[in-house]
């Protein structure tokens, strides 16, 4: 079974910012879809903070709105993509959220 990466793409609400109500709906959202996913969750993943863009020509760039990340194990593709079903990132259903899903490959020579 390979392992996929969620990243999640858009400029999330800080939760500081969030009521306490508020932030118990949103984690009770995870909640929800984590119990779903189930033991194909390998690993629930961490917010990322702000962040920063090195490129190859010694400059410093502004980095991809990237949120965080979540690893669930599938049998494919598609099946990962299934995992996202009902994924609380995914519920304003705006178009301002994305998850981008990447297949994690073995280091090769690593083996």
């Amino acid at each position: 079974m390979a392992k996929y990466m969620m990243a999640y793409k858009g400029n999330a609400t800080d939760m500081s910012d969030m009521t306490e109500a508020q932030v118990g709906e949103v984690m009770a959202a995870w909640g929800a879809w984590m119990e779903k996913v189930g033991p194909a969750l390998a690993d629930i993943g961490t917010p990322f903070g702000p962040g920063t863009s090195i490129v190859d020509n010694g400059t410093i760039g502004t980095a991809t709105s990237l949120t965080g990340y979540s690893i669930v194990e599938a049998d494919s593709m598609e099946a990962a993509q299934a995992l996202a079903s009902d994924h609380p990132y995914l519920s304003e259903g705006r178009g301002s959220f994305a998850i981008d899903a990447y297949e994690l490959l073995p280091v090769p020579m690593m083996d």
